[in-house]
């Protein structure tokens, strides 16, 4: 499955039981290359390994993902986008440092304005 956004490769997985109360659909698919997030038909583990070496893995990183696909709609989003951030910083990831990272690195190009909505998690939290 490609991006609808980007064109770039996207990866299904379940959303974590843990993290369902966050989101509408059971199975998910995040751009590996932009973080777009779209429901997807079927899934299996979070495995991030082809976005970035710098991507948690596991529920933290369902958590980032999530939480990043949601940033294009923050006003729409914003609790959910609060309780994904903070399952992934209870994993130990420093969501802004994160953003930082995948940010300065050549492959990945998120579908937001990266610095308006950097400010704005930073509020967040």
């Amino acid at each position: 499955m490609d991006c609808p956004n980007c064109g770039g490769p996207m990866v299904a997985y379940t959303v974590p039981d843990s993290l369902a109360e966050f989101v509408d659909d059971a199975t998910v698919a995040s751009c590996t290359r932009c973080l777009t997030l779209r429901p997807a038909d079927a899934g299996g583990a979070p495995d991030f390994s082809h976005v970035s070496d710098e991507f948690p893995e596991g529920d933290a990183g369902a958590a980032m993902a999530l939480a990043l696909g949601m940033l294009d709609s923050l006003a729409l989003n914003r609790a959910n986008i609060e309780g994904l951030v903070r399952a992934a910083e209870a994993e130990g990831v420093d969501p802004l440092l994160l953003i930082d990272r995948l940010q300065a690195q050549g492959n990945v190009r998120l579908h937001f304005d990266v610095s308006r909505r950097r400010h704005q998690l930073e509020q967040l939290l």
